[in-house]
């Protein structure tokens, strides 16, 4: 458990930045004057290069082994963040979006492959919840810093305060202060032309594939779309913050509550009720307008996601095949960057057109289609 606590804080540090400057860039270029369409270019450029690489990278890291992918993606996290303190544009937003996807992307599928294999198979569902806890203080503390250095200090400063995160995961990693556990050893020799085909063949691989990307895309939506519709509405960054950092808190909450609900239900319902929760709190997001009842909503939306990741790991490890787990991971990643990068284009274009509101209920109704979605696979 040593291993898997200190692997957590490392990659709570890389998290913050991704989480961070999500916000950062978001705010930094709507003060620049950007229109919600550049914002959405700009999130979609995050997942952009992780969506055409993730599943090449996944077959790499089920190759050569996790270090190296997670010490490239931190250092690239590093210069994405410094990117807009040394050059402060909206031109080197573009770059730093494409940087910073890209490094989380690599540190991530790493990350997640190797957390699989540290202890026994059946430990898998409390690894990733503890997991998916420390991505709770991440995705707390990274919009909170970026909210309040943002007021506090400036744009620019803040994105220089992130860019120092990365260095202590550079430094763990680079110096091999972790050890890491060795992927489990096949058994049988991988097939010949494989392909993702393959995985994507098999139904209830399949299915968490489907509703792992609607999931992703809710939680991505709500990072895309609340800083623009609360900033419309004349919320400073610190309150846009505490909106953002009250999701990160419901995340934390229901995941520390979840091995005891786990215990009662199993996967797919679970997952059925964090999409209906999901849809009805976007329904009302642009009904409201206080920031305490944007608070109260978003941490009820943080309740509803917060409980998915955890099980669609889980689900995800126990049916991929033997010796290509990074590469259904990258699959997965490929999926939610997919709907990451068309759907802040998409709803950034609606939004610049119709406002925010058709933006929220559009996510509201793929969500709710998704839940009954999920209630078949029980």
């Amino acid at each position: 458990m040593r291993t898997l606590y200190f692997l957590i804080f490392i990659t709570l540090l890389n998290h913050s930045v991704f989480a961070g400057t999500r916000v950062s860039v978001s705010l930094y270029a709507i003060y620049l004057h950007a229109t919600p369409f550049t914002v959405g270019v700009l999130m979609a450029l995050y997942a952009l290069l992780p969506m055409l690489f993730a599943v090449s990278m996944g077959r790499l890291i089920d190759r050569i082994g996790v270090r190296v992918p997670m010490l490239i993606g931190s250092v690239a996290l590093a210069l994405g963040a410094l990117i807009p303190y040394l050059w402060p544009t909206l031109l080197a937003l573009h770059f730093a979006s494409v940087l910073i996807g890209s490094g989380f992307m690599m540190y991530q599928v790493a990350a997640q492959n190797i957390i699989g294999y540290i202890g026994r198979p059946e430990d898998r569902p409390m690894n990733f919840s503890v997991a998916a806890l420390g991505f709770s203080v991440s995705g707390f503390t990274g919009p909170m810093i970026a909210g309040f250095g943002i007021d506090a200090f400036g744009h620019i400063a803040t994105f220089g305060a992130f860019a120092a995160f990365p260095l202590v995961p550079i430094a763990v990693l680079g110096f091999n202060k972790l050890r890491l556990p060795q992927p489990h050893k096949l058994r049988l020799p991988p097939e010949p032309g494989r392909s993702v085909v393959d995985l994507l063949r098999r139904r209830e691989l399949r299915a968490v594939f489907i509703v792992s990307g609607l999931l992703a895309a809710a939680w991505d939506m709500f990072t895309f779309a609340i800083p623009i519709y609360c900033t419309s509405i004349g919320m400073s960054a610190s309150a846009i913050g505490l909106v953002l950092g009250s999701f990160a808190v419901a995340t934390f909450v229901i995941r520390g509550l979840l091995p005891a609900i786990s215990r009662r239900l199993t996967a797919w319902p679970l997952l059925a009720a964090s999409l209906a929760t999901a849809a009805a709190a976007f329904v009302l997001f642009p009904l409201l307008e206080r920031a305490g009842l944007l608070m109260t909503l978003a941490f009820l939306l943080g309740l509803g996601l917060g409980m998915s990741q955890p099980m669609v790991m889980s689900l995800l490890h126990n049916t991929a095949p033997a010796g290509r787990i990074g590469e259904a991971i990258g699959v997965r990643m490929t999926l939610v960057n997919f709907s990451q990068t068309t759907m802040p284009l998409l709803f950034g274009a609606l939004g610049t057109v119709l406002g925010m509101g058709p933006v929220f209920w559009a996510t509201a109704f793929l969500l709710a289609a998704g839940s009954l979605y999920a209630r078949s696979r029980r």
